[in-house]
């Protein structure tokens, strides 16, 4: 008597072949596939700055989580995030002590736990139709990232995917939809990957026939040479058509047209990188002497251009810190940049820390100092998004209990309210601090307020090359996705000018003393990604919902079936 399996006893002929589930990797094999998957995204972002593994992170991680229980995934999820981001952000331990990076690390490692569950969760739409899992890869690592961009204490963006592309085809993309959209295509091209390497794997469960049934084919043995090449090509098409896809689709990259250079008015921009005494937080104790540097460089270029070995710039930009004395409240301070400001007669937009509005705050600034007339009141920019923990401390009483480090920061910095268009006379700038490149509306609002340069003013002297790197990267993206001249001001590196195209001109070296100048030409249009703002990023992150919906359906009728 033929024995038939529940499910097969349960299913009329006339219903459709409910998805039988297969078995996940073998721990064994997930577990390596999942650290691989955190080193090759490691490799992907500066300093190594090798792209192409950034897909290929990906698509280890999806393989990994791929059918697992929902907390097998999440751990996998977590060992491919702390693989990631403890060596990506080791810059942050180096004059901070380990507990700081110990604590991001596993937060930011957290939400790729959150992920690696995700991709589990979708399981069944994927082994339901192969071709919807590029798509679904793509989905879920732009929410994952909208949501880590946001959360807690409005997120830390570092470590997107698309910081990564800096080199690649891709990040042209950032033109049509921001680092949203480059992001869904690393995702995809990953899903592409792990499509093709992984192929016909549900099928081959589903509908491969015993060897009986194959013997006794009514289209005659499978071994004749006719039939064998037809079943070798349907063997590899799983495989080339998906491999082809994703090459075609980065390469394609290179079609989405971005300007070299600025279309309007040009300008002549020095940037000053005056260094620091030393690196690491007690900088600050040498704040006298780092604003001397600057002033000092300044004077040196003036006199450059006095003697005809240099073109005049119409505007200095100084980085963040560069005056850690409130040049507004301290006389000495404020004479010192006049007359730097006097010498090169020229406006200098200052990196400043500026004392109040109250008691034991401080204000994180840009401001412009002009030839003549000194500080523009008018024309001054307050950071507006502060780095939790670092320059200000949420919740201090509780995160005293965790370190009693976070009294080493005596004074909040508090957030300023509106975005960083500064009007320097030859120029608008778009003025962001540090860490807010990372920010897709901090640096939008800039553009969208009438800004015709990007302007990144930071301070890299308690990290180190590999930091500022990685913060190059977001400077060329946000050229590329706006259309945009942009620069980087850093106290001691690297800094440099960027094209709209996202071409790096003039990068100085690192913990090194350098002034750099640039004829720019800038630019009032907007690209796609302006104006569509955050819609992209909504649209996908909305899908990405929607897919983890559509599996909980899923999953709850195979659990139903009709009998």
């Amino acid at each position: 008597m033929t024995t038939l399996n529940r499910d097969e006893a349960q299913t009329p002929a006339a219903l459709p072949r409910p998805v039988v589930p297969g078995r996940p990797l073998p721990l064994r094999v997930a577990v390596p596939l999942a650290v691989a998957a955190g080193l090759a995204l490691l490799v992907a972002f500066p300093p190594y700055g090798v792209w192409p593994l950034a897909p290929v992170g990906v698509a280890l991680l999806a393989a990994a989580a791929h059918r697992r229980r929902l907390r097998a995934g999440a751990g996998l999820g977590f060992l491919t995030g702390v693989a990631f981001f403890a060596p990506l952000l080791a810059w942050t331990n180096l004059h901070t002590g380990y507990l700081p990076w110990v604590l991001l690390s596993l937060l930011q490692a957290g939400y790729l736990a959150l992920l690696g569950a995700a991709t589990a969760w979708v399981s069944p739409l994927a082994d339901r139709a192969r071709w919807a899992w590029p798509a679904l890869t793509g989905l879920l690592w732009v929410g994952q990232e909208a949501l880590r961009d946001r959360t807690p204490f409005g997120g830390f963006p570092w470590g997107r995917l698309a910081f990564s592309q800096d080199t690649s085809p891709l990040l042209r993309l950032a033109a049509l939809g921001g680092a949203p959209l480059v992001t869904f295509a690393v995702a995809l091209v990953g899903g592409l990957l792990v499509t093709a390497v992984w192929r016909g794997w549900v099928t081959a469960q589903r509908h491969a026939p015993p060897p009986s049934d194959a013997a006794a084919s009514p289209d005659g043995p499978l071994d004749g040479p006719s039939h064998a090449g037809a079943t070798g090509a349907r063997r590899w098409t799983p495989v080339v058509v998906p491999a082809v896809v994703a090459v075609a689709l980065t390469a394609g990259g290179l079609l989405v047209p971005v300007a070299t250079a600025g279309s309007g008015a040009g300008v002549t921009v020095a940037i000053v990188q005056g260094n620091v005494p030393r690196l690491g937080l007690d900088f600050n104790a040498q704040r006298q002497a780092v604003l001397n540097n600057h002033v000092d460089a300044t004077i040196e270029l003036a006199g450059r251009v006095a003697a005809g070995q240099q073109r005049r710039p119409d505007l200095v930009v100084w980085p963040e810190n560069s005056s850690d004395i409130d040049p507004l409240r301290n006389p000495t301070a404020g004479a010192r940049i006049s007359q730097a400001a006097d010498t090169i007669g020229a406006p200098i937009l200052v990196g400043a820390v500026l004392l109040g509005p109250g008691a034991g705050q401080v204000r994180n600034a840009g401001i412009l100092w002009r030839p003549g007339t000194g500080p523009d009141l008018d024309q001054l920019y307050t950071k507006r998004h502060p780095v939790p923990f670092a320059e200000y401390v949420p919740l201090r009483d509780v995160a005293r209990m965790v370190s009693d480090q976070v009294d080493l920061i005596r004074n909040d910095f508090v957030p300023g309210s509106t975005p960083g268009v500064v009007r320097a006379g030859p120029a608008v700038l778009g003025d962001v601090i540090c860490f807010e490149v990372a920010y897709d509306e901090v640096v939008r609002d800039t553009v969208t307020g009438g800004a015709q340069l990007l302007v990144v003013q930071t301070n890299n002297a308690t990290f180190n090359v590999a930091e500022a790197r990685q913060q190059m990267a977001m400077v060329r993206l946000r050229a590329v996705e706006h259309g945009r001249p942009a620069l980087m001001a850093s106290t001691v590196g690297v800094s440099g000018f960027v094209a709209p195209d996202g071409r790096v001109s003039d990068a100085t070296g690192f913990n090194t003393r350098e002034v750099v100048v640039r004829q720019l030409r800038l630019d009032d249009g907007r690209t796609l990604a302006t104006r569509l703002g955050w819609w992209p990023e909504v649209a996908l992150a909305a899908l990405a919902a929607a897919a983890l919906v559509g599996a909980a359906v899923l999953r709850r009728r195979q659990r139903v079936r009709p009998g």
